[in-house]
């Protein structure tokens, strides 16, 4: 049985690519679209719940004038208003989620909570910006990226949104449960997009807030960075068969549109992920010795590799950097040299 899209007017938004509407999802419970300025994802669906006298909001929106002014709108629209929200939960790190969270604290006086793992690499975290300028085009050229393209990738790069972020009040770990006046949701650590991503599940409403974990129609960005640490996809694939352990109705995603029968949808993604690994180890097999960024560009994307932006290169080379790190894992690759790093088929195997 194919997933069921209850979130209609969000899809067919989608199809029209329009903001989707304001939404009362279920009592107490709605849906805010917060737009992101210039980007493909054209918004995130920011979840208001009512809360006693208060709003709690999942994950926050862009931090731009624009995004502040259609979540305050959309407060508005549900009869609330900024200055009563009352905790920000943030499913992860990215500036999309996480970005108006402090601005939205500033109005209110609300915590802001994120995993702690997400909370590790915000600000002070970093390094500075020269360590991090350093580490970030190390990690390109050591993985094959042309000189003068990994200086471009990285002036590209708003480090303003890294070093900007707001820090979190409070620390969310797995399993920990948020009580607040007419609620009770638990913290479900789903790890791969980022190593605290977070979902949010409601047991009495069967409801899943699923961030960026598990979205209706595309699957998230798992990739190896410049300061990853440990195996995202194998993180990823595990939070995905964890997730099906909970009872779901619906699935509240960051974007696009909410959906049921999450389980078909997780072992769609799973799926995927089967497939990509095997279309990388084949990359490999035929260039025997190709760099992470040669590979990259021998696989097939949404879009021909030559009508990449800089950016969207840089996160290609993560994703096939994120797949090649599993294939060495389950030891049907390896790699070899620092400068750059290559790949070969493990003729042990």
């Amino acid at each position: 049985m194919a997933l069921e899209i209850t979130g209609t007017a969000q899809w067919q938004a989608w199809q029209d690519h329009v903001l989707p509407p304001v939404e009362r999802v279920r009592d107490g419970l709605w849906s805010i679209p917060v737009p992101i300025p210039d980007n493909p994802l054209r918004y995130v669906l920011v979840y208001a719940l009512e809360s006693g006298d208060g709003v709690v909001l999942v994950d926050a929106g862009w931090p731009a004038d624009a995004s502040w002014a259609a979540l305050c709108d959309g407060l508005a629209e549900m009869g609330a208003a900024v200055e009563r929200v009352k905790a920000v939960l943030v499913t992860h790190n990215h500036a999309d989620h996480l970005g108006l969270a402090g601005r939205v604290r500033e109005a209110s006086g609300a915590y802001v909570a994120l995993h702690a793992l997400d909370a590790a690499p915000l600000g002070e975290g970093l390094g500075g910006r020269e360590q991090w300028r350093r580490d970030l085009l190390h990690h390109l050229t050591r993985n094959g990226v042309p000189d003068a393209e990994a200086v471009t990738t990285v002036d590209a790069v708003n480090a303003d949104l890294l070093f900007g972020a707001p820090r979190p009040d409070v620390l969310l770990r797995d399993g920990g449960r948020i009580k607040l006046p007419d609620l009770d949701l638990r913290v479900v650590w789903t790890p791969g997009h980022s190593p605290g991503h977070s979902c949010f599940h409601e047991s009495g409403r069967r409801l899943m807030f699923s961030g960026d974990h598990v979205l209706p129609r595309i699957t998230p960005a798992i990739g190896v960075y410049a300061r990853t640490v440990g195996d995202p996809l194998a993180d990823f694939l595990l939070s995905l068969e964890r997730l099906g352990q909970y009872d779901v109705e619906e699935v509240l995603p960051a974007h696009e549109y909410r959906f049921r029968r999450l389980d078909q949808r997780l072992a769609q993604m799973a799926r995927h992920h089967t497939e990509r690994l095997a279309e990388t180890f084949a990359a490999v097999c035929a260039a025997p010795g190709a760099t992470g960024w040669e590979l990259a560009a021998r696989l097939e994307w949404s879009r021909p590799w030559e009508a990449f932006g800089v950016q969207q290169r840089r996160f290609a080379l993560g994703e096939t950097l994120a797949h090649l790190k599993l294939l060495v894992a389950r030891k049907e690759i390896v790699e070899r040299g620092t400068g750059p790093t290559c790949w070969y088929p493990d003729a042990s195997q």
